[in-house]
């Protein structure tokens, strides 16, 4: 038996995924005490949690729908955001190793990583650099690209379509127009500039498209637009969740999934979802999606496992990943975008394939926390 360890889960935090957080970090607490380990949940929104209120967040599961921004906005003291001094936190830095478990947001954009690298915190998955590649999806898809690791092509949506002040208060909003006649102004040039938009976005991809916001997961603020009348509202949406929105040409065909333990690819996964996507609801609850080992030929396999660590490599990334495909009826592979903190949940991807490696849950989650301590 391997040396029992004191281990800190981050989990919770400001993001929209703060409820798969919870249930991502609880399960993978339980899961590592059963190996002998001592653990300490910490919400970075609210402290240290009793065992109490663990069993009841657990409980709860994930919702329907992500929180909204404004439940997410009254946390902790309403900063929105991670404190710095985090790492200080003794329950953070007297630990063995933290298991981060802060989905989205500051926990998955190298934030968390870069506090804990200066105070010298050993801590699972990816570091500063490759947690932000690889939660901005441009940047991302240009490195895929460079590594020639197929992906769809795609647009970044104007920035001047995005509300005025759009991630502001009131006042800033009152501020961006201070008479009618400036708003008239700028409201027509919004119009002009999403109409040359949506007739670069008609000829350069095709419809349908995805709207998504660049930095954010679990298809939150993601629209599928099949009516170009339908662009704007989608891209005023994705605009609410981030400052850049990106625009995708939609792969019909098959949503698959790599997950990269240790630089080394897990089972192909394949995701046969309810409803058209693979969206928050099917993601988190039980019954609305299949996950099934892809029934591929050998070639097909080997290429989505290769093209799956060629992206790993490409972004920097350490640890256990997922990277996301679709490939369309022809054959063709399209990868979607790698995840650095993918799901934990008990409808997550990665225990999935773990599970059909023959890594149970407990060892999967040791696993992860020993990788951290040999990088």
């Amino acid at each position: 038996m391997s040396t029992p360890l004191s281990i800190t889960v981050l989990l919770g935090g400001y993001s929209s995924e703060r409820d798969v957080s919870f249930a991502s970090g609880l399960r993978v607490a339980e899961a590592l005490r059963t190996c002998g380990h001592t653990v300490t949940c910490v919400d970075p929104a609210d402290g240290v949690l009793a065992r109490e209120r663990e069993a009841a967040l657990l409980a709860a599961g994930v919702g329907l729908a992500p929180p909204s921004l404004e439940q997410l906005g009254r946390l902790g003291r309403g900063t929105g955001s991670i404190s710095p001094e985090l790492a200080s936190w003794p329950e953070v830095r007297s630990a063995d190793v933290v298991f981060i478990a802060l989905h989205g947001g500051q926990g998955e954009d190298g934030s968390v990583q870069a506090l804990l690298d200066l105070a010298g915190i050993r801590y699972t998955g990816s570091g500063p650099l490759g947690s932000a590649l690889a939660m901005d999806k441009h940047l991302s898809k240009v490195l895929f690209r460079a590594a020639d690791v197929g992906t769809a092509d795609w647009l970044m949506a104007p920035r001047a379509l995005a509300a005025p002040a759009a991630h502001g208060d009131a006042s800033q909003r009152e501020v961006a127009y201070r008479d009618a006649s400036q708003r008239e102004v700028a409201q027509r040039e919004v119009a002009h500039r999403a109409a040359r938009f949506r007739e670069e976005v008609e000829r350069t991809l095709g419809l349908p498209v995805v709207v998504k916001p660049s930095k954010q997961g679990s298809t939150v603020g993601l629209s599928v637009v099949k009516e170009l009348d339908a662009l704007d509202d989608a891209i005023a949406l994705a605009f609410r969740y981030d400052d850049e929105v990106m625009v995708e040409q939609f792969v019909a065909g098959r949503e698959l999934t790599v997950g990269i333990l240790g630089g080394r690819a897990l089972p192909v996964l394949e995701i046969i979802p309810k409803h058209e996507i693979y969206d928050y609801e099917c993601k988190y609850t039980p019954g609305m999606a299949e996950e099934v080992v892809a029934q591929l030929g050998d070639g097909t396999r080997a290429r989505l496992e290769e093209q799956a660590v060629r992206a790993f490599e490409a972004l920097k990334l350490r640890g256990c990943a997922r990277i996301d495909f679709r490939m369309d009826e022809l054959g063709n592979v399209y990868c979607l975008e790698a995840n650095t903190l993918p799901g934990m949940t008990g409808t997550s991807l990665i225990p999935q394939a773990a599970a059909a490696a023959g890594l149970l849950f407990p060892a999967l989650c040791d696993r992860i926390v020993r990788l951290a301590l040999e990088g």
